[in-house]
């Protein structure tokens, strides 16, 4: 399908273009411009709506609260994959990088199992799906089981991007052993037994923790995939894990670690909640001071789709990051992390129609449409 987007406000790489007009053919953009193309076919008129690329979201666990919104109350994954993507649609992300986590005795969803079983049902809805579907594979270096899972998958190119992470109590996001007992429990609905057994298997584990690491580091460069390290929580560490080739830090809990990855030259990635909320859930890094310090240059939900887009709209309104950065952020930049830039991620001429036509006008930003390769996917009319 052709047709045009007219009289809207493109957001661009380089800055925000007034009154311009988007040509798309055969689901790339063939032009911007400001100003209207001459000539017939199909028109969108998005006068008073901001033209965003689509949002590219590579770190986001909303899948683990679809399939289980009230713990033990599993919801069949057909379902779960068919309404998680109209979601997505709606809050504006083209491109989700579905996490799936293999850590044996954290979560039923997170057993080793139910994580393949998951990667594989995902891979088979990819063709059906509006949004672009990818996997993000997380693996605990404490669960060396996991890892004949993860080569399986990786050989049959089932996963697009790995983190490693380490949730051993004493370091990283739970630098307490309360915080983890707590977190643990609250979230995962454990048992003050299950919270011991769960801390003894990791403490004894951490012996093996490097040998591990590394083993799914090679295995993952092998396949040529991007690598994340995520909860980094100091300098020391990050400068191990950029020397193994990893190029993503997820969610520094540090400022110091958050310095290092910008010096380091890895993508630093951010929650996009922890900057709607004004910082972290347990304490940790703020994403909105790590930005204003210069230290943060990729948004993900996290766990909230929804967030992206408020981030965004957050950090322009506080004067943090001009408009078209704080896009940049949830859109060309995590493209870059993984990869993918050449194809989405940005208004530009022989990218895929990738486009969100989002309301600015309001206090709070509101998507009024959103195109995958050129298709409306999404409409509030």
């Amino acid at each position: 399908m052709s047709f045009v987007i007219e009289n809207t406000t493109a957001v661009t790489p380089s800055g925000v273009l007034e009154h311009a007009s988007i040509k798309i053919e055969d689901s790339r953009i063939v032009e911007i411009r400001q100003g209207s193309f001459s000539g017939n076919g199909a028109r969108f008129d998005a006068r008073h709506c901001h033209a965003f690329p689509g949002f590219v979201d590579i770190h986001s666990d909303a899948i683990e609260k679809e399939i289980e919104p009230r713990p033990g109350a599993i919801f069949p994954l057909p379902i779960v994959l068919y309404e998680l993507d109209k979601k997505l649609a709606a809050c504006g992300i083209t491109t989700m990088f579905h996490s799936v986590s293999f850590n044996d005795g954290a979560a039923h969803l997170r057993s080793n199992r139910v994580a393949v079983d998951i990667i594989a049902k995902l891979n088979d809805a990819i063709p059906r799906m509006k949004t672009n579907t990818k996997i993000h594979a997380r693996y605990e270096i404490t669960d060396r089981s996991a890892i004949p899972f993860l080569h399986t998958l990786m050989e049959n190119r089932m996963v697009h991007l790995l983190s490693v992470m380490d949730h051993t109590p004493g370091q990283g996001q739970f630098r307490e052993v309360m915080t983890f007992r707590d977190y643990y429990g609250r979230v995962y609905r454990k048992t003050d037994e299950e919270l011991d057994r769960i801390i003894e298997q990791k403490l004894s584990s951490r012996a093996s923790t490097e040998e591990s690491l590394r083993m799914i580091i090679d295995l993952a460069r092998h396949f040529f995939l991007p690598i994340a390290s995520h909860d980094d929580d100091s300098s020391n560490k990050i400068h191990f894990l950029r020397s193994l080739g990893v190029s993503i830090s997820e969610f520094p809990v540090t400022m110091d670690a958050a310095r290092a990855a910008s010096e380091s030259d890895m993508h630093v990635c951010l929650g996009a909640p922890n900057i709607i909320r004004g910082g972290s859930q347990i304490t940790n890094l703020s994403a909105r001071e790590a930005i204003m310090e210069g230290l943060g240059d990729v948004i993900v939900s996290d766990y909230s789709p929804m967030s992206v887009l408020h981030a965004i709209c957050i950090l322009n309104k506080l004067g943090i990051r001009p408009l078209h950065e704080a896009v940049g952020m949830a859109s060309i930049n995590p493209a870059r992390a993984v990869g993918i830039a050449d194809r989405t991620g940005s208004l530009e001429v022989g990218k895929e129609a990738d486009i969100v036509l989002v309301d600015a006008t309001e206090e709070v930003f509101r998507i009024v449409k959103t195109f995958v390769s050129g298709r409306e996917v999404f409409s509030t009319t």
